[in-house]
């Protein structure tokens, strides 16, 4: 072909007739479709695929959630003790004697004729004794 000819095909054919379509890398190497870690197509029986799950749960419960619902239990049943009478500290640090107990409030004499009231949940414990649930670090 001569040059002219090939200056008026180029011409006269659009652009993307004259690029061959590129082929893929699979068509190139010959290559087969590959499943990761030798799995196969079709699956396995249903329960099979979800035992990694459930065991993800049920380690979830054992670690986190029983425990948790154990101190739970433990700050419910002193914060529904409490009576009048009992030396208490807070958590924020202050220190008195209940006078009161109210559904969700109690109220604590901290010094003569100076009473104050805080919630069931502020409450941290006895005075002299370590606290009901003691604090838990950062994770």
């Amino acid at each position: 072909m001569t040059a002219p000819e090939l200056l008026t095909r180029v011409l006269a054919a659009p652009a993307a007739s004259l690029i061959a379509p590129a082929a893929s890398p699979v068509d190139v190497l010959g290559a087969q479709p590959v499943f990761a870690m030798g799995a196969q197509a079709e699956g396995g029986p249903f329960w099979v695929q979800l035992a990694p799950f459930a065991l993800i749960l049920g380690i979830f419960y054992f670690v986190i959630l029983a425990p948790m619902r154990k101190r739970q239990k433990k700050v419910s049943e002193f914060q529904d003790g409490l009576k009048v009478g009992d030396k208490v500290v807070t958590t924020s640090g202050l220190y008195g004697t209940v006078a009161r107990v109210g559904d969700a409030s109690v109220q604590l004499k901290i010094a003569e004729k100076v009473n104050v009231e805080v919630t069931k949940a502020s409450v941290a414990g006895y005075q002299g004794q370590d606290p009901v649930v003691p604090e838990q670090g950062a994770l």
